[in-house]
């Protein structure tokens, strides 16, 4: 049996080391464009950044390797052009030669990735405008940062030289993982940076209110974020430098100018085989990474594949996804039943210091796709134990079935613990576990590492009150018009209080019932929810219509966790997001 992979990097290159390990009889045949087969593209920014130093380092295999380790026929810069499935060949093009070779197959995997978007813009290809997709590309980069503008800018007065100056200006166009991480890494290394994205929020998988707090926390490190502006073209600035400009009409400078637009599955040569293509524009692909055609499999970023929660189709072009589906389409090709379970685009940022991490829907897409059979809840629990040194909050927004309780997502951010919880949570989802079960789970607990009630543990909890009951929920963009119960202590509202909201601190509340309307509907809110919860209890329990403002104040400002000045001003009163954007007042309630 021979198999042609088309393709040597995340998916490819698995595909060929499981094969081979499965079949030691199997002609092997994988070609790669590129220079490099199995390079580790994830730490490219870091690269740039000098967090990696060594651009071996990013080599985490190589042709001698798949030589001698599997005994895979590798051949780089070397491309596919064309694909006959009727004659079952595939057409290679050697990128330095020139020459071009047809080879017979009985399996074909395609696993192109996806390109760059590399929009016709005015401009575009001036020198000091780059993509991030390739090691090539980051080594360009460095070598741009690197040399000082090689232009004239002025002529030292003692010397009569020219004067070099250090490149310092940069912008980045995109909110994503690419453009996020490159903003990061300039800054390390002293550069002023804009990043520039027509939506509304960065990084469009995370819902808005997390999104504003990744955005304050990159502003407060010194990113200027833009967004609601569109990139319309390129000029060549005085000294070198690019203008960026934009529809609004603004300009923006920078000595280097970074595209993480965002991706497209690469589909040229799925099209020319006549495979079907999906209305997200990938290649369609069963449970068993096969195409449209029984003898043509295909992975990694270019290929759609359900999403586990939400069934619906969904592009993820992420590096996990790609070595599982790699793996998947050696086993079936070697006759195994292997069956790729659909995917739910777990996922994590690191950023200055902090994490930005999620899995499964978010509250957007559940809306968008019509699933109003959620509940959710926001938390913020300590990375660990507070008694011990270094204990970090984390946010987390927890979204869940009303109707059973099955764990449908999460998103987190904080300065530590983020990775494990979300990783825990994202195996649970794959399980299909509810909220119940996040109660039972036995995790590791030691003061240093969590808590007796760890964060998922709490999450469960948290939810399984509501769906028992225990603890009715509400949300500011309904509790704004009902009565407003505060029950934190007056110092606390010297800081921050809500308008029209009545307080009765939890210590008094049973000797003030007297002071609540029974026939109206009481939120109640704290600084996290848990008093409020306490005070919620206590309130059902005597006959008043109670619940709980889910996260308190710390759902109106989450910057309190990076203390990024999220929050309000000494003394100032804040109203509800929702609130704000929609212009309705907050009702005072009747005393």
């Amino acid at each position: 049996m021979k198999v042609i992979i088309v393709g040597g990097v995340a998916g490819g290159a698995s595909c060929a080391a499981r094969l081979r390990r499965l079949d030691e009889n199997a002609e092997i045949l994988m070609v790669e464009r590129g220079p490099y087969v199995s390079y580790a593209n994830c730490g490219l920014p870091y690269h740039v950044g000098d967090v990696i130093e060594k651009e071996s380092s990013l080599l985490v295999a190589n042709e001698e390797l798949f030589r001698a380790h599997f005994a895979v026929d590798v051949r780089t810069n070397c491309e596919a052009i064309a694909v006959s499935p009727d004659k079952k060949t595939v057409d290679l093009r050697d990128l330095v030669t020139g020459e071009v070779t047809t080879h017979p197959y009985d399996k074909l995997v395609l696993s192109p990735g996806a390109a760059a978007v590399h929009p016709p813009l005015p401009g575009i290809d001036l020198p000091g405008i780059f993509h991030v997709k390739t090691v090539p590309d980051a080594r360009e980069i460095h070598e741009w940062l690197e040399k000082g503008t090689a232009f004239l800018s002025g002529m030292d007065r003692y010397s009569g030289f020219q004067t070099l100056r250090p490149k310092t200006r940069a912008v980045v166009v995109g909110g994503g993982f690419i453009g996020i991480e490159m903003a990061e890494n300039l800054v390390q290394r002293g550069f002023e940076v804009t990043l520039l994205q027509k939506p509304d929020q960065v990084l469009k998988p995370l819902d808005r209110e997390f999104a504003r707090v990744v955005e304050a926390f990159m502003r407060s490190h010194g990113v200027n974020v833009m967004h609601g502006d569109r990139v319309v073209g390129f000029k060549q600035a005085e000294h070198g430098a690019i203008s960026v400009e934009t529809d609004s009409g603004k300009t923006y400078v920078g000595d280097v100018v970074i595209l993480a637009i965002g991706v497209r599955p690469e589909t040229t040569l799925a099209k020319m085989a006549g495979l079907a293509i999906g209305k997200l524009g990938g290649i369609r692909v069963d449970e068993h990474m096969r195409t449209s055609n029984p003898d043509i499999f295909a992975v990694g970023d270019a290929v759609e594949v359900k999403d586990y929660v939400t069934g619906e189709w969904s592009l993820i072009p992420l590096a996990g996804p790609a070595n599982r589906q790699g793996r998947i389409a050696a086993d079936v090709i070697a006759g195994r039943d292997s069956r790729y379970r659909g995917t739910q685009g777990t996922s994590i940022i690191g950023l200055f210091g902090a994490a930005v991490a999620w899995v499964g829907p978010s509250e957007r897409t559940l809306n968008e796709i019509g699933d109003t059979d959620y509940e959710k809840i926001y938390i913020y629990p300590n990375s660990h134990a507070g008694y011990y040194p270094q204990a970090r909050p984390i946010a987390m927004k927890v979204i869940f079935r009303r109707s059973d309780g099955r764990l449908l997502s999460v998103q987190a951010l904080g300065q530590d613990g983020v990775d494990k919880r979300v990783s825990v949570l994202a195996a649970m989802i794959q399980m299909g576990a509810t909220v119940y079960d996040l109660e039972e789970s036995e995790l590791c607990y030691a003061p240093q590492f969590g808590s007796a009630k760890d964060p998922v543990n709490f999450a469960g909890m948290v939810a399984a009150d509501v769906l028992r009951g225990d603890m009715p929920l509400s949300h500011w963009n309904t509790a704004r018009n009902e009565f407003l119960l505060d029950v934190r202590e007056p110092m606390e509202l010297a800081v921050e209080s809500v308008p029209g909201a009545l307080n009765i601190p939890l210590g008094q509340l049973r000797e003030r019932l007297d002071e609540l309307p029974r026939d109206r509907e009481i939120h109640v809110f704290c600084r996290s929810s848990q008093r409020a919860y306490y005070a919620t209890r206590i309130l059902v329990q005597n006959g008043f219509d109670a619940k709980t403002v889910s996260g308190g104040m710390l759902s109106l400002a989450h910057n309190y966790l990076f203390g990024t000045g999220g929050g309000a001003e000494p003394g100032k009163a804040v109203e509800p997001v929702e609130a704000k954007e929609e212009k309705k007042p907050m009702v005072a309630p009747a005393r």
